[in-house]
């Protein structure tokens, strides 16, 4: 998108927008790269699933043109093989990265995992399969994206008596602890 000014008497159309309404910024807020990503680490781990991938896809992307020294281990979970999102795309990024992008899919209601390829698992995001696929674990910035418990969630389960049941995002930030990654080194954003 470009800004086009308006100088009366010169330009051919006037603006149909102010100018105000147009104004961009660029990505804000803690689920974002640093700066200075690479002071801090040299491996991101980005655990996401569904629509929790928009966000660490394109962090993905202008990290790979960006921070040459970042290794990226993508974790992607979804229901079926058909709800994969940049499913493609990310194995197009992958093999043109192939020593800095490692794409692992998690599928949870696919019948049959093995007629999508050999990095694709059955089941959900859990401790065991990140400590197998991020011995670093650690040391990594882990970005975290994915379904966790809302407002209505909490509402619901307190007319009930109950607390709320752990979603996707609280499972994984669970499991992210018990395995030693410091909660400073957890990025998280959720939906739901």
């Amino acid at each position: 998108m470009k800004e086009e000014q308006y100088v009366s008497g010169q330009t051919k159309y006037p603006p149909l927008l102010s100018p105000m309404l147009v104004k961009l910024t660029g990505f804000t807020g803690p689920y974002t790269l640093a700066d200075n990503i690479e002071s801090q680490t040299d491996h991101i781990v980005h655990i996401c699933a569904g629509s929790g991938s928009v966000p660490n896809f394109s962090m993905l992307k202008y990290a790979l043109d960006h921070h040459p020294r970042l290794r990226h281990t993508f974790i992607y979970s979804n229901k079926t093989w058909g709800d994969v999102i940049f499913r493609d795309a990310l194995t197009e990024l992958e093999a043109k990265n192939p020593d800095r992008l490692r794409v692992i899919h998690t599928l949870t209601r696919e019948p049959d995992v093995t007629r999508c390829g050999p990095l694709v698992r059955k089941g959900r995001v859990n401790a065991a399969l990140v400590r197998e696929l991020v011995p670093d674990v650690e040391s990594s910035i882990v970005y975290v994206c994915g379904p966790g418990i809302s407002k209505w969630d909490r509402e619901a389960a307190k007319e009930r008596g109950e607390s709320p049941q752990p979603r996707f995002l609280e499972t994984v930030l669970t499991d992210l602890l018990s395995l030693g990654v410091p909660n400073a080194r957890i990025k998280r954003e959720s939906y739901g």
